[in-house]
């Protein structure tokens, strides 16, 4: 057993999410009561205890909850949607087996609560656009979609099944300066603020005027410890909650940095990503989460180009 409490588990902590996540926590929490594990260390995994660790390693999972017994868990690890349409049948049995062992165990070992993210992937091409409705049509048409639909399910059941607090967020594009891009179909949000400043030019892969809910990082992190902290009585969506904070276009984005970096150009080469951009939605309805538990978003367009841009020209870890 271990020798020093480990409340908190986060799983896939060096990601985009999970570093952030593990920064945040650690600004309210004791370093010994986070435990971080992934399949390779980051850079700043010394700041909490680490372990190297597999989600669908059944027995190394097993292993880690046995001797941390954690209380509350954040389940990050996932394949995202252009990485999973490359890859459909290893997206599948990471973003699904890994919920379903860590669902399991949680369940087994009493943990507390749970957290797992969903997606607007869970939208598809004939679901509503504008918006996005909490408990709209649903059809998905790429693996990881699919996964977050099924994944979303899979939570509620199990809280209706074995009383387990499992709560999600349906995120929309994440924009972070820290992490590099990991295989999303929003990441010309994040690759564009790079090149702007490396090389003054970017060529999108998405249309000009293919326009997605979008979301600074700081905003993603803290709706998700508000939804965790919120009482359990307030928690009315037991499959994962919308939420939103700005949407913009790639051409709308791209006239935003140009105010701040003088000379930028942006050309636009769409790929596969835009037959997949195309099925999500522009806006989402996240009413719920704010009646629920007092969601409100505090960067707009405006205030997350200047602070991508300012940590970027002057990084502070």
């Amino acid at each position: 057993m271990s020798t020093t409490p480990t409340p908190t588990l986060i799983l896939g902590s060096e990601g985009q999410l999970g570093s952030e996540l593990r920064r945040a926590l650690l600004e309210q929490l004791p370093p010994e009561s986070v435990l971080c594990t992934d399949l390779r260390p980051g850079p700043q995994a010394g700041d909490s205890p680490f372990e190297l660790l597999d989600v669908l390693d059944e027995g190394a999972l097993r292993n880690v909850f046995e001797r941390y017994r954690p209380q509350r868990v954040y389940l990050l690890a996932a394949m995202l949607s252009a990485t999973g349409e490359a890859r459909p049948r290893d997206a599948w049995k990471l973003n699904m087996d890994g919920l379903l062992r860590v669902l399991d165990l949680s369940v087994e070992m009493g943990v507390d609560r749970v957290f797992w993210p969903s997606s607007i992937a869970v939208f598809g091409p004939d679901s509503p656009k504008d918006p996005a409705e909490q408990a709209g049509y649903m059809d998905p048409m790429t693996v990881y979609g699919i996964s977050k639909l099924s994944g979303e399910l899979w939570c509620r059941y199990y809280h209706s099944k074995h009383g387990l607090d499992v709560r999600s967020l349906r995120y929309p594009g994440i924009l972070s300066w820290r992490t590099p891009p990991g295989g999303g179909t929003t990441d010309y949000a994040v690759e564009i603020f790079h090149r702007a400043l490396d090389q003054g030019r970017y060529t999108g892969f998405l249309s000009a005027h293919t326009r997605l809910p979008m979301m600074y990082i700081d905003d993603a992190i803290r709706g998700t410890l508000e939804l965790m902290d919120a009482p359990a009585e307030q928690i009315t969506c037991r499959t994962s909650y919308n939420l939103g904070a700005m949407d913009f276009t790639p051409a709308e984005l791209a006239d935003s940095i140009q105010k701040m970096v003088p000379g930028f150009e942006m050309n636009y080469e769409p790929d596969f990503r835009q037959a997949i951009a195309d099925q999500w939605p522009q806006r989402v309805d996240d009413t719920l989460a704010r009646r629920d538990w007092g969601w409100a978003p505090r960067f707009d367009l405006e205030a997350t180009c200047r602070v991508m841009l300012e940590s970027l020209r002057e990084p502070s870890f």
